[in-house]
């Protein structure tokens, strides 16, 4: 009979500290080696924050963070039942660290992707749907190059480029598999990411998805989140709950 408590109790508690892992409001801060920044956007910053799913993005978040040059949201920012005005509420929160930019996730078709897209342009975020943006300090440039979900068919990554005139390129991209869509011609010098959720539940070495974390690539560095939120249970273990604030370095 002891034994059976001390099992209930030890499940217990593996299931709270799961739960823990799922809600933390982490920010992970990040300097990123990139050969080809231009001098003008040296330790300029980056918010990323993907996979948010159900969850309400807390206020502690910016506090940590403090402030950016720019906000990423990198895909799954709903999934089915998220309402809308939860949408616009994060989308504040996030505004309050700089000017945000979207691209879509599978799960942000969940629900109705007009009326998605029309609540984040609303709030003054821009979308990044197989297009690229040109951010400009002192007469040089960078290309933030945004693609839609590679999984559901929705990406092309060339139509995504044929704009840019930058040689330094950061792409966002969803879905991690992107990279190996990547060629040294395509200029794309940083790949950020989420979507695996880092496998959302790990057994050390072990897990059903992609290991969040650093990842160098022969033309690019990619950066695989584990994401905020959660799916199915909002659980995790050995793949916390993570956003970053990146320093880009020359």
């Amino acid at each position: 009979m002891i034994f059976i408590y001390l099992f209930i109790s030890a499940v217990f508690l593996l299931l709270l500290y799961m739960y823990i892992e799922a809600h933390r409001n982490r920010v992970i801060f990040d300097s990123v080696k990139i050969d080809k920044l231009p001098r003008s956007f040296e330790n300029f910053k980056i918010f990323f924050i993907s996979d948010v799913h159900k969850r309400k993005i807390s206020e502690e978040i910016v506090l940590v963070a403090k402030k950016a040059d720019l906000v990423i949201i990198g895909g799954d920012l709903v999934e089915k039942g998220v309402p809308m005005k939860r949408v616009e509420d994060n989308i504040k929160l996030l505004s309050k660290l700089g000017p945000v930019f979207f691209v879509w996730g599978n799960n942000d078709y969940d629900v109705e992707p007009a009326q998605l897209a029309d609540t984040i342009v609303k709030q003054g975020a821009r979308i990044l749907d197989n297009t690229s943006f040109s951010i400009k300090k002192n007469n040089e440039k960078i290309e933030l190059v945004g693609i839609n979900d590679i999984s559901l068919g929705y990406s092309s990554l060339e139509d995504a480029l044929h704009d840019c005139q930058s040689q330094c390129r950061i792409l966002i991209s969803h879905n991690p598999d992107i990279s190996k869509s990547i060629s040294t011609h395509h200029s794309i010098q940083l790949v950020i990411s989420g979507h695996t959720h880092g496998g959302q539940i790990r057994l050390g070495p072990f897990g059903i998805a992609k290991k969040g974390g650093w990842y160098r690539e022969d033309t690019h560095i990619l950066l695989v989140s584990n994401g905020y939120g959660a799916t199915h249970l909002p659980l995790r273990l050995g793949a916390p709950s993570q956003t970053h604030l990146l320093s880009l370095t020359r």
